[in-house]
């Protein structure tokens, strides 16, 4: 036997009429940390002797940053190796002694110190730094802003949406969902000679973007 179908409510029928939309919130703030590397490098025939010479320059670096104010606890080894180094002559592979590379992860709170902060550990033995991460200590709270304006984002465009079509939106979200978020750190890489022919220049850390997105439903009836 066969049975009509049953007609839906309009509340019923509009229940299964969605809208997906996206939306994007951005905050932008000035950091307030640095995370610098700065290492020593040295060489010798001797490997006993290229690592005394790294951890004797390693620590001269370390004690100084610690007396111009750096918290020993924001400073710690990010790398260690040691290689050994080869030339190659008339085709023949010539030992040319062993290298060691000490690295040192530095976090600066006092951004505006950033440069003096290089500066020190480049004049006490320092020769390589190999990046400058500017970052927020309170993402959260940034992100947390991004995260409001882009559900405001999206409920304007549903709302634009719902207008240009002469659709009756109920504001409401029956879902949504978190995109992710993307922190936009500036990162800046120097070479010694391009650290100490900027000594005298304050380091810009510039602006900071968090971005958050997010994806979500409206019901919506004609």
């Amino acid at each position: 036997m066969q049975y009509p179908p049953i007609r839906q409510s309009g509340r019923e029928a509009g229940a299964s009429r969605i809208l997906k939309v996206n939306g994007v919130g951005k905050v932008q703030s000035r950091p307030d940390t640095a995370n610098i590397q700065v290492g020593v490098v040295t060489q010798d025939m001797n490997l006993e002797k290229a690592q005394q010479d790294n951890a004797s320059a390693i620590s001269r670096v370390k004690e100084q940053l610690i007396a111009v104010g750096i918290a020993e606890e924001n400073i710690q080894t990010a790398d260690y190796f040691i290689f050994p180094e080869y030339d190659y002559v008339d085709g023949k592979q010539e030992f040319r002694g062993y290298q060691v590379t000490h690295t040192l992860g530095i976090t600066v709170d006092d951004i505006d110190q950033t440069g003096y902060i290089i500066d020190t550990a480049v004049a006490n033995g320092a020769n390589r730094v190999s990046n400058i991460e500017f970052t927020v200590k309170d993402h959260y709270a940034d992100y947390q802003e991004a995260l409001r304006i882009a559900l405001g984002n999206a409920l304007a465009n549903a709302q634009t949406i719902a207008n240009t079509m002469r659709l009756k939106l109920d504001q409401t979200p029956v879902k949504i969902m978190e995109l992710g978020t993307t922190p936009a750190s500036p990162v800046q890489s120097f070479s010694k000679t391009q650290v100490m022919s900027a000594a005298a220049t304050p380091i810009a850390p510039g602006t900071l973007e968090t971005v958050a997105r997010v994806e979500a439903r409206f019901q919506y009836l004609p």
